[in-house]
């Protein structure tokens, strides 16, 4: 999904928005344009294997390390020259990977909702849940029964629009067997990298919402010392601000990101 200014042109860097584990670029809908009305191109993705970006059949396509290839690919294609990265919740361990690289040309990187290695807690038992479910031989058919076993009723008792269930479903059914059951292992294996990211000379955000249910507060205020980085808490927000307080988010990474320009743009 693409937003650009309504007005104007892109005066400034563009940006690629990248969703965390089941998520998707629709994820962003409601961040895009106001971010593109400061005046650049802004780019959301889905990832190889989820939704409809269709991936490959081998699981190795979808550890962190080769999705991080996969985004380096995409933010060389957005433009010529270099632009911002955000990676949300799973997103934000891919993308890591991407700017350890060192390959693709960058701006900044902005880092929501996610944390310094891989999740604990009740994440991590649906995440392991999941793969087991799965089994050795992920089908669309196994994942579908996952959907109407445990997913299904949750969705529609939780009050959600009928469009937005029907959405949520279709986008979970629509997913890579495959690449969920190896992305879900990521999730829940993930390395701490924060050293060797602290050591990147690159202006870093940690975003997060007060309520955070995935990475705790705690854990990601630890992240954003240890790399230096500005961090910026989203009250009332939880796991997604950029779904639960999109106009605060739009405009804390609006401010980033045009600190980051800002040096490029005056000298």
């Amino acid at each position: 999904m693409e937003a650009l200014p309504a007005a104007g042109g892109c005066e400034r860097q563009p940006a690629v928005l990248v969703p965390g584990f089941t998520g998707s670029k629709e994820d962003f809908i409601a961040l895009l344009q106001t971010l593109a009305q400061a005046g650049r191109r802004v780019v959301a993705i889905d990832m190889p294997g989820q939704y409809e970006s269709r991936g490959p059949e081998d699981p190795a396509a979808y550890t962190c390390a080769a999705l991080g290839q996969t985004i380096d690919a995409v933010v060389t294609s957005v433009a010529d020259g270099p632009v911002h990265l955000l990676g949300h919740s799973f997103g934000g361990l891919v993308t890591r990977e991407t700017v350890l690289a060192g390959n693709a040309p960058l701006l900044s990187y902005t880092l929501m909702s996610s944390g310094p290695s891989a999740v604990e807690g009740s994440s991590a038992l649906d995440a392991q849940q999941l793969v087991t479910a799965l089994g050795e031989a992920p089908t669309s058919e196994l994942l579908a029964q996952i959907w109407w076993r445990h997913m299904d009723a949750p969705a529609r008792e939780s009050g959600l629009p009928e469009d937005v269930y029907t959405f949520l479903r279709e986008r979970m059914l629509a997913n890579s067997p495959v690449g969920l059951a190896r992305m879900a292992a990521e999730l829940t294996s993930a390395a701490d990298r924060t050293a060797e990211l602290a050591a990147v000379e690159l202006p870093m955000l940690v975003l997060y919402g007060e309520n955070d249910n995935v990475w705790s507060p705690q854990v990601q205020d630890t992240m954003a010392k240890r790399l230096r980085a500005e961090r910026v808490v989203v009250p009332g927000a939880a796991h997604s601000p950029n779904v639960e307080a999109p106009e605060t988010t739009a405009s804390a990474l609006t401010k980033f990101f045009n600190a980051a320009e800002a040096p490029k743009r005056t000298g």
